[in-house]
């Protein structure tokens, strides 16, 4: 049987994004988007299990001989991996990340599925890519040189939401001076101080959840939050109130587009406190970058399709009137603004060839308005 090493590297010569183990079937690789399943031999419970030891162990080994453990030995290391085992048997289920020196980071989500272990494991690059690198539009850098306000990007997941926000972290760390704090679930990108002091908090380790770190980072004199994922109303309340009272506050949300991302914001609250919501959103969002990742025509790889929502006064009044219909509309006659619909971000990648129109019909929110566009163009 082969070892996780063997792989990893198999995945990274493929130029994969995920690897996937689950007994009964071969390793399978997520490339370009699609899943493919690679020619090694069926996987049994035993291989999945061992191959789920050999994470956890190398997870453990970071963990111990990296960050945070001072004085422990690498005679500790079985006894933290024990630990996790336990842990995924009791709760069917464990997060874990740990770095290949000089080559990956990876991060691992082992489960139980009938009764067997099985893994998806994320390949992280060491390094954040760039906007430019990413093909994302240069509007973003401009929307992360804002000084306070809260910037949301949303998306399905594979969308390449952690590797937009790791971006606009990075372009902040090389443009100005300042601290960054973060609040993760788990870490990935890992920064490097460059002009900002980079401080990577991990829920689980470094604090108890996402509200309670959010809570304390207030207090630790940031210039700019990033929180992994905005997960309920709670999360929300925090990462709001910060914003108002004058940080940078970047983080991710799971849905579809700019309006509904409004839409989740303010329905997460209780019907009561909707109004005030809508009013603090209103007043502190800077900007909302929506995007999917869609096969690239021309050549391997994938081109990202981007929404984005920059919040002008049209805009302000809508969200906070509730008129989260009319966002549509003001995204599409935002251009001078630096606005664009996903529909029109499609249309743009069909004419200059990177996406198949089948690929931007089945990314469409509406195709009809989509092959209209298209007609135009």
């Amino acid at each position: 049987m082969v070892n996780i090493h063997e792989l990893l590297e198999a995945a990274i010569r493929h130029r994969a994004s995920d690897l996937f183990l689950k007994a009964g079937s071969p390793p399978a690789l997520r490339i370009d988007g699609t899943v493919v399943s690679t020619k090694l031999p069926p996987l049994d419970a035993s291989d999945t299990e061992e191959l789920a030891q050999s994470i956890i162990y190398s997870a453990s080994r970071d963990y111990l001989l990296r960050f945070h453990a001072p004085g422990k030995d690498p005679g500790d290391i079985p006894e933290h991996a024990e630990e996790q085992m336990k842990l995924l048997t009791e709760k069917e289920e464990v997060d874990l990340v740990f770095t290949i020196p000089n080559l990956i980071r990876i991060r691992a989500n082992l489960f139980l599925q009938q009764s067997t272990v099985a893994a998806a494991v994320r390949i992280i690059p060491l390094r954040p890519f760039t906007v430019e690198e990413l093909n994302l539009p240069p509007v973003l850098r401009e929307m992360a040189d804002a000084r306070q306000g809260l910037i949301l990007v949303a998306g399905p997941t594979g969308s390449g939401k952690s590797t937009t926000l790791a971006s606009l972290i990075d372009h902040i760390n090389s443009a100005r001076h300042g601290t960054i704090i973060s609040v993760e679930d788990p870490i990935e990108y890992v920064f490097e101080d460059k002009k900002c002091v980079v401080y990577q908090r991990e829920v689980g380790r470094d604090t108890k959840s996402y509200a309670t770190g959010l809570r304390s980072v207030l207090r630790q004199s940031p210039d700019v939050i990033m929180l992994g994922e905005m997960r309920d109303a709670e999360t929300m309340s925090v990462a709001l109130g910060a914003a108002e009272m004058g940080h940078l506050v970047l983080t991710t949300v799971h849905t579809n587009s700019a309006g509904a991302t409004v839409e989740r914001i303010v329905n997460a609250f209780q019907p009561h406190e909707r109004p005030q919501v809508r009013s603090q959103l209103a007043n502190v969002l800077a900007g909302i970058v929506s995007q999917r990742l869609l096969k690239r025509a021309n050549g391997p790889g994938r081109v990202p399709a981007v929404e984005i929502l920059i919040n002008t006064p049209s805009l302000r009044k809508h969200i906070e009137e509730g008129n989260t219909h009319e966002i549509y509309n003001t995204i599409r006659d935002g251009r001078h603004f630096g606005m664009n619909t996903m529909n029109q971000s499609l249309e743009r990648l069909v004419h200059a060839k990177l996406i198949s129109n089948e690929d931007a019909m089945n990314n469409a929110g509406n195709i009809q308005e989509l092959r209209q566009l298209l007609r135009q163009g």
